[in-house]
């Protein structure tokens, strides 16, 4: 993906770079969405778990970590579009994370998954600018701004000093 885009990357392509024969790689993937799949899944996940499946915020720190060390290649999978895309990958994993962390504060009716749906295409709109922006700013940077976005009180409790300052600005 550093050289060609997604969409014209062939599975002969992917088994040429890796010298391997097609047999070895439909026995391991379906398909080259597969293979990206399982990327996401693999190196995705284990950016989660480095905390041991610690608080939200400090899952949201490690994955904007693992995307920044990795940002040349998450910015090319930002311009595939439609089927096992990056995008829809990172907003089911943001839209669990958001729906659990706002459960404390879960509106009644319908407003709960309007509220989901709101944080979680705000959050992905911010992941994406974030990342495709030429001087994309440290991760532990763009995390801090993030978390002043947030209102409720489970993310912001965890600073206390710092949750009565932002209250005077």
């Amino acid at each position: 993906m550093e050289v060609k885009p997604f969409a014209k990357i062939s599975v002969s392509d992917i088994c040429e770079a890796c010298d391997m024969n097609r047999k070895s790689f439909y026995y391991h993937f379906k398909d080259k969405y597969d293979l990206v799949n399982w990327i996401y899944d693999t190196e995705c996940l284990a950016a989660l778990s480095k905390k041991g499946g610690g608080a939200g915020w400090d899952v949201v720190e490690e994955l904007c970590a693992y995307f920044y060390e990795n940002r040349g290649f998450y910015r090319k999978t930002l311009a595939v579009e439609g089927q096992n895309s990056f995008s829809e990958y990172l907003r089911d994993i943001a839209a669990a994370m958001i729906a659990r962390d706002l459960e404390a504060f879960s509106a009644e009716g319908d407003s709960f998954d309007f509220f989901v749906n709101f944080y979680t295409d705000a959050f992905l709109c911010a992941v994406k600018r974030w990342l495709l922006d030429r001087d994309c700013m440290p991760a532990g940077d763009f995390s801090r701004l993030l978390k002043r976005c947030l209102p409720h009180k489970t993310i912001r409790a965890e600073e206390p000093e710092k949750a009565s300052a932002d209250k005077t600005e």
